[in-house]
């Protein structure tokens, strides 16, 4: 078998164009082909793109809002056409887009499912025979005798992705849908990719979840701005879509210049920062710059789990304080705090920092949090004539996003290490 043979999918040079235009009768000059000087910019969602996806492949896309993530995969799928390029594919196809792709709202589940199905190229005795698992996988009850317009967006999701993936695809699409199911709707979803994977079956998917991309792809691939920026193994990929958060990619090339730029900007500016952030404080001192950094120094918003980081504050003092204590807490997105030191936990010894000092504290520590999303908040507070004194306290300031390829039960991960064997191993 040639390497032609084993491609799923063949994208070459695609380009999608859109015309904006600054005036709604402009758009209806042009769609009736009436006048000239008719003013529209042109916006490139995709700009020359190719990327094969070959045979038993688990391929993921990334990039930020905008990147042209959603555009490529409706190419593919057929629900937009390109500008230019061509999209070849070699097996059948099942996908799972934006909720209501492919559904029509007025009919029930199971109209739904054999519109659906048909659709794919399926009979009805086909159909028939899959019937069963696509509703023990959705697990809807009585609903999928209902109208889908009724349907809750989670039971929506769970209908959709049950026939996507119980019709027995070679290639599977899946786009951000799977965020709207429940935890144990999702970690379902991602058995079925994993039985999938060991049938030798090919999978292409979209996600903002950087844990699912590190834990189920062969590759991704990078884009932004409508361009391909990088294709690689997960890791390599991930790491440099850390970098296109935070404006550094470009800067890589030129190490000297990128060292100045770096000593000239603040931490703080080349991290993702709340901008709803809650502040207050005494006033006697103040919060000048903070990050987080991974193992390699690079500033950034994405930790690995179980490798080393570092948080890192500078606070300036206008007034003679004593023994300050520097903070650092994390919680959930549900506001739970999980975790947090201090200074005087740690019993570090702070000193007697005055007016116009600046002092600098960091926290380093393995990530042993499950994967997921986590706020970070920042403290700096002290004991003032005998009573507490908040200095200046950070409230959610910025978020570290922590990929996991191996998630346990709780909040964090015991790295536990564990053995099984035969009774007769065990004995003394």
């Amino acid at each position: 078998m040639d390497n032609e043979e084993k491609i799923a999918i063949s994208v070459n040079n695609l380009t999608k164009i859109y015309k904006l235009y600054d005036r709604n009768r402009d758009r209806l000059k042009e769609a009736l082909h009436i006048g000239k000087n008719i003013n529209f910019r042109e916006h490139y969602a995709l700009n020359d793109v190719s990327l094969n996806v070959y045979t038993g492949e688990t391929v993921g896309i990334i990039g930020t809002n905008g990147s042209g993530k959603s555009t490529i995969l409706k190419i593919i799928t057929g629900v937009l056409n390109p500008s230019f390029g061509e999209v070849k594919i070699n097996g059948r196809i099942s996908a799972l887009l934006e909720l209501g792709a492919g559904f029509n709202m007025e009919f029930t589940g199971i109209e739904n499912i054999y519109l659906n199905g048909t659709m794919i190229g399926f009979t009805e005795e086909e159909i028939d025979a899959k019937l069963q698992d696509i509703l023990d996988f959705a697990d809807i009850g009585d609903f999928v005798n209902q109208k889908v317009k009724t349907y809750s967006s989670g039971m929506f999701v769970r209908l959709a992705f049950a026939v996507a993936i119980n019709i027995d695809p070679e290639i599977l699409i899946v786009d951000e849908a799977l965020s709207v199911g429940d935890v144990f709707f999702q970690n379902k979803c991602y058995r079925k990719f994993e039985d999938f994977k060991k049938q030798g079956k090919t999978i292409l998917f979209v996600s903002h979840d950087l844990s699912s991309i590190s834990k189920y792809c062969d590759r991704v691939v990078l884009l932004e701005k409508g361009k391909k920026i990088g294709e690689g193994s997960p890791k390599e990929i991930i790491d440099m879509y850390k970098k296109v958060l935070v404006g550094q990619l470009d800067k890589q090339s030129n190490t000297a210049k990128s060292a100045a730029m770096n000593k000239s900007t603040k931490w703080k500016d080349r991290m993702q920062l709340n901008p709803d952030k809650d502040e207050y404080g005494s006033g006697l001192a103040e919060f000048e710059d903070y990050c987080a950094y991974d193992k390699t120094g690079e500033i950034t918003n994405t930790i690995i789990k179980g490798e080393e980081f570092t948080v890192k504050v500078k606070v300036r003092f206008f007034e003679t304080v004593q023994d300050p204590i520097f903070a650092v807490s994390f919680k959930n997105m549900q506001g739970t705090e999980i975790t947090g030191t201090n200074t005087m936990f740690e019993k570090i010894v702070t000193g007697t920092p005055g007016p116009g000092d600046v002092m600098v504290a960091t926290f380093t520590q393995n990530m042993s949090l499950q994967g997921g999303e986590y706020l970070i908040s920042l403290g700096c507070v002290g004991y003032r004539e005998g009573e507490f004194t908040v200095y200046h306290r950070l409230y959610d300031i910025f978020n570290l996003t922590v990929i996991s390829s191996k998630n346990t039960t709780g909040f964090y991960d015991m790295d536990s290490v564990v053995v099984v064997g035969k009774e007769e191993d065990f004995s003394e």
